[in-house]
């Protein structure tokens, strides 16, 4: 296992950076160690950490249209083709999934605290719900979006370090909330959305004093579709933590999706997950 220090991703220069809290790097395999023949190609090994450089940002953007645009078909408008970028990226700090081997980033999460959000104006949600219901935990709101794996690298491990990540990055930061948009794509033609949206309003309903409002709602009617289905990995992650699902899902025609705001409070979950997650990102 490698240990070292982490540091946030550059601002403009117009935007002055408070303090980021450090954030440790674990490497950890694939899978337990097996006995093996010689000529198998050994399993990879993964670093988590934030970028530390505009390049490494560019990495993660690149790996970004490659799972948005190139697999999910979402129509980007970036300004420089084979990236994913927008205004929001030079307030965020990337929390990046490296394959040691290689240097190539395989997973990322983009994450705004709420000290950058202000400087920015709004958070990116606030383009499609009214989140007006949550000013009184913005100051203590970490926004999260982005969330993307590199198709060869979608395993157990990979994703563990992203949550592993962020538990860190939560911890170390102090605040107690988190949100975002968990999208949902409509390729299908809106079967898994209908029936997810059905599922989590049932169970999983925020209180109404955080209760959102999507702009352009994303409209369900006429869709049939089974009692019972599989929810999105990451959206069952954030369940499976004690996250609340904030209202009806807004359509996100650029990325063809329908997108839930998912809201997660720190000291919902269970603390067993989170000693677990912590556990893999050792603190500095």
């Amino acid at each position: 296992m490698t240990i070292a220090p982490l540091s946030p991703s550059t601002l403009p220069p117009t935007v002055t950076s408070p303090v980021t809290p450090l954030l440790t790097t674990a490497a950890v395999p694939a899978a337990a160690p097996v006995t093996a023949p010689v000529d198998l190609p050994a399993t990879p090994h993964y670093t988590v950490r934030l970028a530390r450089d505009e390049d490494e940002v560019r990495a993660a953007q690149r790996l970004r249209h490659l799972v948005f645009a190139g697999e999910l078909g979402a129509r980007l408008d970036g300004p420089e083709p084979g990236l994913d970028s927008d205004a929001f990226d030079a307030y965020c700090d990337h929390l990046l999934v490296i394959e040691e081997e290689t240097g190539q980033v395989v997973g990322t999460y983009r994450l705004l605290p709420p000290e950058r959000a202000a400087v920015a104006g709004r958070l990116y949600s606030e383009g499609e719900f009214d989140l007006s219901s949550l000013a009184p935990i913005r100051p203590d709101l970490v926004e999260v979006g982005r969330s993307c794996v590199h198709p060869d690298h979608r395993n157990g491990a990979v994703i563990a370090l992203i949550w592993a990540g962020l538990a860190r990055y939560m911890d170390r930061s102090g605040h107690n909330w988190l949100a975002g948009c968990c999208s949902i794509p409509l390729a299908d033609g809106g079967v898994l959305a209908a029936a997810t949206r059905e599922s989590v309003l049932t169970r999983n309903l925020a209180p109404e004093e955080y209760r959102v409002t999507p702009h352009l709602p994303w409209n369900p009617e006429g869709i049939t579709f089974p009692p019972r289905v599989e929810l999105p990995p990451l959206l069952r992650g954030y369940l499976r933590l004690g996250a609340w699902v904030c209202g009806e899902p807004a359509l996100d025609a650029e990325f063809g999706c329908a997108d839930l705001y998912v809201l997660l409070s720190l000291r919902r979950t269970n603390p067993r997950y989170l000693k677990h997650f912590l556990s893999l990102v050792p603190a500095a």
